[in-house]
């Protein structure tokens, strides 16, 4: 068969081929490890939920989007309260991904789960499919997505653009046609409507606002939307990524190296199992380096006025997130900016030997010890670092009294080989619930997650999260 420029063969796009694969995947297919883990992803999703009703920004978007359209049968994680599908997803994106807690697709620079799960619980839901077919469809969003945001080799972020709007889209909309039973060309056309409402911009950044919070669940939203519209016969083209204006062409300007065999290791080779859940609530970028540090001050029992200057390891291509510009990150204005500073994050981390939610607080942010270590933190290119396979990174300390002292991370933890084991991912779990539920009510949401490819449907999960206490 000819082949386009592209090494694609002709009638046969990458929208093609992802609608094939999916219409012939199945539960069975996926090996018992990625199974499991995939579970730990949605259950840990699904706590970070239930901990962000603590913080304002989920209280306003309730009450905004609640209002939209009335109520539905679409459980809203923790509220008690049921809306239609799609605003169910937004909602449920915004509460998974608002505290930057949420699990990475290192390769891909995506928050995997964080747009895959509203998807799956509003879809799965409204279609009445089994809790295998769900947990399956989760699987699918993930395996698509990680591939799909590779391609770009992290220049999504370079430019400007969030990768995890820009491409969560895609994995979301292949899931809600598989959910709903779409046929191939269905399948792929949906894909090509969604194109057109990929989106994502990094402009979040220049203030602390929150418009990043929202990208997961405007992603599971516009699927829903893009796999509906291809169910009754609207036509998307069939060169979403690939083509002249594409996703690839548009928004990086290229056609990136590998499309010809992106897709060709799809159901023998699991990215799933590259999603690496996070042990701290700030942007994967800076834990590599929190994680220095703490081994830092661990090892040689630093204190604050030990050290005169810290010098942060990170690679070029994440300096513009967590380290520029450089007044801002020393200062951060409120947690939003808080997650995304470098500086702070080291600084916090050698002050109070954690990092946690509390140390996103005002009175963290104000603390004259975390500022004055801010002060003497500084970054310069890490050119051993593995990103943006591994987010690696490192720092390196000179004391008040004349040693150099370093540590390096050259992968972070969570990531695959450190991946969190499942009582570590329980333990967080836990503390997260605990912000909103009681243990008994905490544990059946976990128990529902875990036994959710034996369910015959969400019921069960629906109601645990539904819990109010």
């Amino acid at each position: 068969m000819t082949e386009t420029e592209s090494g694609l063969r002709l009638g046969e796009t990458l929208s093609q081929r992802l609608a094939q694969f999916a219409a012939g995947f199945g539960l069975e297919q996926v090996p018992a490890d990625v199974v499991a883990y995939a579970k730990l992803c949605m259950a840990d999703a699904i706590g970070i939920g239930f901990a962000s009703h603590s913080y304002a920004f989920a209280r306003r978007s309730i009450d905004a989007v609640a209002g939209l359209a009335g109520p539905g049968d679409f459980a809203v994680i923790g509220t008690g309260i049921g809306l239609p599908a799609r605003d169910a997803a937004l909602l449920n994106g915004i509460l998974i991904h608002g505290l930057d807690f949420d699990d990475t697709h290192s390769g891909a620079v995506i928050h995997a789960s964080t747009s895959a799960v509203p998807l799956v619980l509003s879809e799965a839901t409204r279609h009445g499919t089994s809790g295998s077919r769900g947990l399956a469809a989760f699987i699918l969003a993930l395996e698509a997505d990680a591939r799909i945001g590779k391609l770009a080799n992290g220049m999504f972020q370079k430019i400007g653009f969030h990768p995890t709007g820009m491409v969560g889209i895609f994995g979301c909309t292949l899931a809600a046609a598989y959910l709903g039973g779409l046929t191939e060309e269905q399948t792929a056309r949906a894909q090509g409507i969604a194109l057109s409402m990929a989106s994502g911009s990094l402009e979040f950044l220049e203030d602390g606002s929150w418009t990043k919070r929202m990208h997961p669940g405007w992603a599971a939203s516009s699927a829903i939307t893009a796999a509906a519209l291809a169910a009754g016969g609207f036509k998307g083209p069939l060169k979403a990524y690939e083509g002249r204006y594409g996703l690839y062409n548009l928004y990086l300007r290229e056609q990136p190296g590998g499309l010809r065999h992106a897709l060709d290791d799809l159901g023998s080779d699991w990215e799933v199992l590259r999603v690496a859940i996070k042990p701290y609530p700030v942007c994967h970028f800076n834990h590599a380096c929190i994680d220095a540090m703490l081994a830092l001050r661990s090892a040689h029992g630093l204190e604050p006025a030990d050290i005169a200057s810290v010098t942060a390891l990170i690679h070029e291509k994440q300096q513009d997130v967590v380290c520029r510009p450089e007044a801002q990150k020393r200062r951060p204005q409120n947690d939003y900016e808080g997650k995304f500073s470098l500086h702070f994050a080291i600084a916090a981390a050698a002050v109070r030997g954690r990092f946690t939610l509390a140390e996103l607080e005002d009175s963290a942010l104000s603390d004259p010890e975390i500022l004055a270590v801010c002060d003497r933190t500084s970054f310069r290119h890490y050119p051993e670092s593995h990103y943006p396979e591994f987010y690696s990174g490192g720092v390196i300390v000179k004391t008040t009294d004349g040693r150099t002292l370093e540590h390096r991370e050259p992968v972070n933890r969570g990531a695959e080989s450190r991946a969190l084991d499942a009582r570590d991912v329980r333990a967080k779990f836990d503390e997260n619930v605990a912000r909103k539920l009681g243990a008994s009510s905490a544990r059946r949401v976990w128990d529902a997650v875990m036994n959710l490819e034996h369910a015959d449907g969400l019921a069960e999960l629906n109601a645990a999260l539904a819990a109010v206490e």
